[in-house]
């Protein structure tokens, strides 16, 4: 218990020192980047163009918050998704906290949202939390587009 505390405490006075410099986004995006459990990758506006628009093989966003509870049911979702799909779909979560320009240009105006892509168009959207069918359905119907 003890090294855990003391990992807590170093922790949070990296945090504080980070905070100082004025780099909260890049602690942000690191932190999202360091989900170990996470089967999606993490997409930002920077990687946007490359990692979606110019991808080779159909695409799915994740548009979530961190704040978004309903977020969390689809991520664990969107994670099998992304193991089921490995190699014929790349799956990827973006914080619209953090880059809310990407999500205006695709009038997303509440989370969680799915979009998916193919030959950097966007093909379907899913609204909601819905159930695991609803997500397949629409990846079945880009794959075989």
């Amino acid at each position: 218990m003890k090294d855990w505390v003391s990992a807590v405490l170093s922790l949070s006075e990296l945090i504080r020192d980070i905070c100082k410099v004025g780099m909260v986004k890049h602690w942000m995006v690191l932190l999202t980047t360091l989900c170990l459990e996470c089967a999606a990758a993490v997409v930002t506006g920077d990687s946007w163009e490359k990692s979606i628009l110019n991808s080779e093989i159909p695409v799915l966003v994740e548009f979530y918050a961190s704040w978004c509870g309903p977020c969390r049911m689809v991520h664990r979702v969107i994670d099998e998704i992304a193991e089921d799909y490995a190699g014929r779909l790349k799956c990827f979560v973006l914080n619209t906290d953090h880059d809310l320009h990407i999500a205006e240009n695709y009038e997303i105006k509440a989370v969680p949202v799915v979009l998916l892509f193919k030959n950097g168009e966007k093909r379907e959207s899913v609204v909601g939390t819905m159930p695991k069918e609803f997500y397949v359905a629409a990846i079945e119907r880009v794959l075989s587009s």
